[in-house]
């Protein structure tokens, strides 16, 4: 078996193991040291050549509300430029972790990334997770395509 191979098998169980954990599974206790491990894992995971791995370690590290994942997810949302997914999945990690580092670059994401499906999604993330009312929706009328527009603060 080649090595991305078995990363990808490694990984698969380490997220099965990560969800037995955050669902409060009674044959896998949720100790730190079991915590710590699959944190480290899917840290791993955000490495991987595989798209379907990076997505479900960042997903999961959200989860976890890892803060030791903001760094490589922040790296993803700001130069992953081929992938608009991999930048939405690391806005969503980012905003449910919470640590201000992240919800920052979210919030300037909106404003900033190349891609307006990645700006309103940032913008809807930051809403649901951050700080709700900070973007209102509209439709833009010479295209009909629907915009994040940011909301002054009250």
């Amino acid at each position: 078996m080649k090595l991305a191979g078995k990363m990808f098998v490694v990984t698969m169980m380490v997220m099965i193991l990560a969800g037995n954990v955050l669902a409060g599974d009674d044959k896998a206790p949720a100790t730190t040291a079991t915590t710590d491990v699959i944190v480290k894992n899917l840290l791993i995971g955000l490495t991987s050549d595989n798209c379907g791995v990076e997505h479900d370690a960042a997903c999961m590290l959200g989860d976890f509300k890892s803060s030791k994942a903001v760094i490589p997810l922040l790296k993803i949302l700001h130069d992953d430029k081929d992938c608009d997914c991999c930048r939405v999945v690391a806005a969503l990690a980012l905003a449910r972790i919470g640590d201000a580092r992240g919800t920052y670059a979210v919030k300037q994401a909106v404003k900033f990334d190349q891609s307006r499906r990645v700006r309103n999604i940032c913008a809807y993330y930051y809403n649901e997770y951050v700080k709700a009312g900070s973007f209102q929706f509209i439709v833009e009328r010479e295209t009909g395509e629907l915009v994040a527009v940011a909301m002054p603060d009250r």
